[in-house]
């Protein structure tokens, strides 16, 4: 580490500590350091002739639903045997020493942080792991209650054939309802964003660093190569999340 990286790091340090709110965007990077393939990564082998569209969409899944719901069961498998990483391990450990200061927001689709122990996360573009109909159906008690589906690539409703999805925001979809509103609170009340392994080219989300930085946040981007909104930041420290975040939140 270079003299003027240590100095960037112990003011953020300092600021971290002096804080009242710290606002935690993650993204693909973060979980790539576990195992996990970023989007576009988990495009290979078989997969890497077609469209992301094909693959994360609903006109892709209703186009050819067992082509989508076998990529996303390899995801799936993928996510089971990730294991947290030193990143994610450190701003639980900040989470918990702070209670009620850390507000953590992930573009990030696996339940790392969770495991990790991070409470309260926002899920930007949903859940992995869980299961939801693909359509509102009268015969089903709500989206996500997919105990009486036919098992099945995908699994479908016994009385209308109402399949089953990944519960993840595809394109064109809306995000969940209140997290991206509950997001830009959360950045435009902090004192400290930081912003975590991410490209910066995935939107609304990525506007979340300049939401801050208006407000009057002192803004740090952890990445190791540059991304789209560095121009954001007041300071820019290049690393990986395991490699940065431990040294930076330790005893803060």
């Amino acid at each position: 580490m270079d003299a003027r990286t240590a100095r960037d790091v112990s003011d953020l340090r300092e600021r971290l500590g002096a804080a009242r709110k710290v606002c935690v965007l993650t993204g693909a990077g973060m979980s790539a350091e576990s195992g996990i393939p970023t989007f576009r990564d988990a495009q290979s082998g078989l997969w890497s002739k077609l469209d992301p569209m094909q693959l994360a969409s609903e006109a892709g899944f209703r186009a050819d639903p067992r082509l989508v719901w076998d990529w996303y069961a390899e995801r799936r498998e993928g996510v089971r045997r990730a294991q947290p990483n030193a990143g994610h391990e450190a701003l639980a450990g900040y989470e918990r020493r702070h209670p009620g200061r850390l507000t953590l927001v992930t573009q990030n689709v696996d339940d790392l942080h969770q495991r990790a122990g991070s409470r309260g996360v926002l899920r930007l573009h949903g859940d992995i792991l869980l299961d939801r109909w693909l359509e509102h159906c009268p015969h089903q008690p709500s989206l996500t209650d997919t105990a009486g589906a036919i098992p099945g690539r995908p699994p479908k409703c016994p009385s209308c054939g109402n399949l089953v999805r990944p519960g993840v925001v595809w394109f064109g979809e809306m995000l969940p309802e209140g997290a991206m509103e509950t997001a830009e609170r959360a950045a435009f009340e902090c004192d400290v964003m930081l912003v975590v392994g991410t490209s910066g080219a995935v939107w609304p989300a990525a506007g979340l660093a300049q939401v801050a930085r208006e407000a009057g946040a002192h803004v740090a981007i952890l990445n190791p190569q540059a991304s789209a909104i560095d121009d954001q930041a007041h300071v820019c420290l290049r690393g990986t999340a395991a490699g940065v975040l431990p040294g930076v939140l330790k005893g803060v």
